[in-house]
């Protein structure tokens, strides 16, 4: 199943040594780095800190080595970006399993790491998490699942509670307040779907109807008589889709304005972008809809220094790197022993990454600020801007 045999041996021998360090540990505490009292290790910022990078580099799939390589650039420019305040970069290959993130993040702590940046997938970051619990290590994952956060796990992945709570709260404020919700009946839409009621609840909208439908094209094609016929009775202002354009909501875009459903009335919102890929920019039934995007500004700043630096685009989960780096090294500024515990990490005042500002919630969730967009045109236009701070507009 690996590219390469010899690199699957020299794995699984590595593998066994840091599993004999790590029951060796377990007698010896002194091994893993002193806690403070606020959920986190001491460190000294005095010295470089040794911060663990986890990407699944010596993965079987490709993309997933490019992948790593696209985050640990993002990274270090990150690094070379930071005022006065030195990181001591350690990248540890996870195979792109969660046991190989599991065994990764327990070598990273033992070698000294004071804090975690990845992995990449959920559930190898829930066992990297794991893994370290005991030392006190926080882990800042690339993950948006919000299921593996918490406990000393965080994720810095744009989350659905955290798009879906943009979008209503600005809806509200545009007089669409009876939201129906659409979603396919597959594990992420379903989760999409829940966020969106919270979102409903938590501002001032109510939930005029739900639809669902399986991941097929004859129930998408089903589907719309049903939801034509709800919007007409229950009088929603706004459709609230959690399917995107790689999935049912191109198919949506053409056959709902046939049965008389189109945006502005009701309102077309897309839990994911709907600006994506470009080609959907031309579907005649997207424009005018809804959607949430990053600062743009900063985003395309980050995008074109990227490609000026590797000759190509970043990776889309790249940005999320050079944000993990930057609140670590705005933290580790203040020369506060404590400035890698939890307590530091969920500052309300936030951080300012290259896709605008976010913070960690104590959860391990996190909040983003987003823009709200549209299509007009066959073109993106922002229609209320990403806040620059929090407190302000936008949330």
């Amino acid at each position: 199943m690996f590219a390469v045999l010899s690199t699957a041996r020299k794995s699984i021998t590595r593998a066994t040594a840091v599993l004999s360090l790590l029951a060796l540990a377990a007698c010896d505490p002194s091994m893993f780095p002193a806690t403070g009292g606020f959920g986190g290790p001491s460190i000294n910022t005095s010295k470089p800190v040794p911060v663990a990078l986890l990407v699944p580099y010596e993965s079987a799939q490709e993309a997933d080595n490019g992948m790593a390589q696209s985050i640990e650039n993002a990274a270090r420019m990150a690094m070379a970006d930071l005022n006065g305040v030195q990181i001591d970069l350690r990248v540890y290959p996870t195979q792109g399993q969660a046991e190989g993130a599991q065994v990764a993040a327990a070598r990273a702590v033992s070698e000294g790491a004071k804090i975690i940046l990845g992995p990449v997938y959920g559930g190898s970051a829930k066992l990297a998490g794991l893994s370290v619990k005991d030392a006190g290590v926080n882990v800042l994952s690339f993950s948006n699942n919000t299921a593996i956060a918490g406990d000393n796990v965080f994720v810095l992945g744009s989350t659905f509670d955290n798009t879906a709570d943009r979008l209503v709260r600005f809806a509200a404020t545009q007089g669409k307040q009876r939201i129906m919700i659409v979603n396919a009946l597959s594990p992420a839409e379903t989760a999409g779907a829940m966020a969106i009621k919270g979102a409903i609840a938590r501002n001032g909208a109510s939930l005029a109807a739900e639809q669902s439908f399986e991941l097929s094209q004859e129930d998408v094609f089903n589907s719309v008589q049903p939801i034509a016929s709800t919007v007409r009775s229950t009088g929603a202002d706004a459709i609230f889709f959690t399917s995107g354009n790689d999935g049912a909501m191109p198919l949506f875009a053409q056959m709902l304005p046939e049965a008389g459903i189109e945006s502005p009335a009701p309102q077309y919102i897309g839990l994911q972008r709907l600006n994506v890929p470009s080609s959907a920019l031309s579907l005649p039934g997207l424009q005018g809809s809804w959607f949430a995007i990053p600062d743009q500004a900063l985003a395309q700043n980050f995008s074109s220094r990227y490609a000026a630096s590797y000759g190509q685009a970043p990776h889309a989960l790249a940005g999320y790197a050079y944000d993990g780096i930057a609140a670590i090294g705005a933290l580790v500024q203040s020369g506060d022993s404590q400035a890698l515990t939890a307590q530091a990490l969920t500052r309300g005042s936030g951080f300012v990454g290259v896709n605008g500002i976010f913070r960690l919630n104590s959860d391990g969730t996190n909040q983003r600020g987003l823009a709200v967009a549209t299509i007009q045109d066959n073109q993106v236009v922002e229609i209320d801007p990403a806040p620059r701070a929090f407190g302000g507009a936008g949330f």
